[in-house]
């Protein structure tokens, strides 16, 4: 590949920029960014914009990130061209033993961050109630090492870790493929740390994206995203390359062990008014927008007894409090939250009110922590993968109607529940009632169906049927 031109340098420093700008809350020239990503979707092409930083980015379409995803990756896939059509040709004429009728399906999972991360998190019970006599679990680890417990007990979830840090994409492709794997699942997509691109080498038959990534890949390689049918509707299809593989309740996994016991902490530990409303939002700053911080500052405006509650950032911290004095609201009514390991952080949740969501990335980890902490959550549901999240979750622990449509409903249906103290308790012992029994945190149950999944994809590709939606 040729070395970046003076215009290709020039754009990469702005897209650094724009990446900066909303991860400190910079908003000044907002609207400014937002037009030149619009322009860039329209005129120029998408491939310019790394696909992750569209995903939170105001009025850009479902479509028009599958647009982005492919204009960036046919951009990497000039590279090694013809050595990747050279092996995938080898790797589809290799013959190997006929799987036995009964022999466990070969499932690789390939990701950086198996240890003490969310996505571990999320899916370790999930890994440990696998059927291992049905299901032959391998990861494939890009990451660096870590000593931590999770990582102890991951590696004795699957039944072989492979660590390929060392390894480029050809050879670590030729790995998978000697190892037999029936069906690599990618847990990363275009986020950080990822090597998403050793998929377009094709070492397993069946490939899928699922859990890291919140949208479509954008080119055929992958052949299914795991997702719920109220995050992809079924019209959604189109705007995703790969064939919508949907499980009947949310598609994320949630550990029940990760649900926090009832809290020993007061407010006053960790900086709160006791006798205020603790609305509460611990997402990342970058996905903060103008629009949302603007709602935020009505909602506080109208209940004055309220107080917002947020994840401390050095970068943003100063920025946010600005922006809320500019909007009427004193800089004091910000509190933030230092940053904590899971348990310490999972103790301190039962202490918010009610958690407002961001859009249009909404909280997806942090959405499902609150709801096992007993917080609601009241989110904006967009029509992208992104936008769509908590939406799924609501759903899965039984309070979609904690879901609004538009903004005008999620900034009534705030104020109606801040203002009103009895309806906001009424709602939070709701909450608690259902959480036990919640689709969310059926970790056994979750799993019977993500195997069906798999299954069902098996058979089609036994079959020699394509790729297709697939529903359990």
């Amino acid at each position: 590949m040729s070395s970046p031109s003076p215009s290709d340098q020039a754009r990469a420093r702005q897209i650094r920029h724009y990446a900066r700008s909303r991860a400190w809350c910079e908003w000044e020239e907002f609207d400014k960014w937002m037009g030149l990503v619009q322009a860039d979707m329209n005129d120029v092409g998408a491939g310019q914009w790394p696909p992750f930083h569209l995903l939170a980015a105001p009025g850009v379409s479902a479509q028009q990130q599958q647009q982005c995803a492919a204009s960036w990756l046919d951009e990497r896939l000039q590279l090694n061209q013809e050595a990747r059509e050279a092996a995938i040709s080898e790797f589809q004429a290799s013959t190997k033993s006929p799987r036995l009728d009964g022999a466990p399906l070969r499932i690789g999972y390939l990701s950086s961050d198996f240890h003490q991360h969310a996505t571990s998190l999320l899916m370790i019970e999930m890994l440990e109630a696998h059927d291992g006599d049905r299901f032959e679990l391998h990861a494939y680890s890009h990451g660096a090492l870590d000593d931590s417990p999770m990582r102890h007990r991951l590696l004795q979830a699957f039944h072989a870790f492979h660590d390929i840090r060392e390894l480029d994409d050809e050879q670590a492709a030729r790995a998978i493929h000697a190892d037999g794997i029936d069906i690599l699942v990618d847990l990363k997509g275009y986020t950080a740390g990822s090597r998403t691109m050793l998929l377009s080498w094709r070492p397993a038959p069946i490939q899928v994206s699922f859990l890291g990534y919140p949208g479509t890949l954008g080119r055929d390689f992958v052949d299914y995203l795991v997702s719920d049918r109220y995050v992809t509707p079924h019209a959604a299809q189109t705007d995703y390359t790969e064939s919508l593989a949907c499980l009947p309740h949310s598609y994320q996994p949630h550990a029940r062990a990760s649900r926090p016991k009832a809290t020993t902490l007061t407010r006053a530990e960790v900086g709160l008014p006791e006798d205020a409303t603790v609305l509460c939002c611990f997402n990342q700053a970058w996905k903060f927008t103008p629009e949302v911080f603007d709602t935020w500052c009505r909602i506080l405006r109208a209940s004055p007894d309220s107080v917002l509650w947020l994840l401390q950032d050095r970068h943003a911290e100063g920025n946010l409090r600005q922006e809320a004095l500019a909007r009427g609201i004193s800089p004091h009514r910000l509190v933030f939250a230092p940053d904590m390991k899971q348990a310490p952080h999972l103790a301190r949740l039962p202490l918010a009110d009610l958690v407002l969501d961001t859009w249009p990335y909404n909280a997806h980890t942090t959405a499902s922590d609150a709801l096992a902490a007993g917080v609601p959550v009241l989110t904006l549901a967009g029509r992208t993968f992104a936008s769509r999240v908590a939406g799924s979750l609501l759903h899965a622990v039984g309070l979609p109607d904690m879901v609004a449509d538009t903004v005008e409903d999620y900034e009534a249906l705030a104020l109606a529940l801040t203002t009103d103290p009895a309806r906001l308790a009424t709602l939070k012992a709701r909450l608690h009632a259902q959480v036990a029994d919640a689709a969310l945190f059926n970790v056994p149950g979750y799993t019977r169906d993500l195997e069906a999944l798999f299954t069902q994809m098996w058979h089609r590709h036994q079959s020699g049927q394509a790729p297709a939606a697939l529903d359990v």
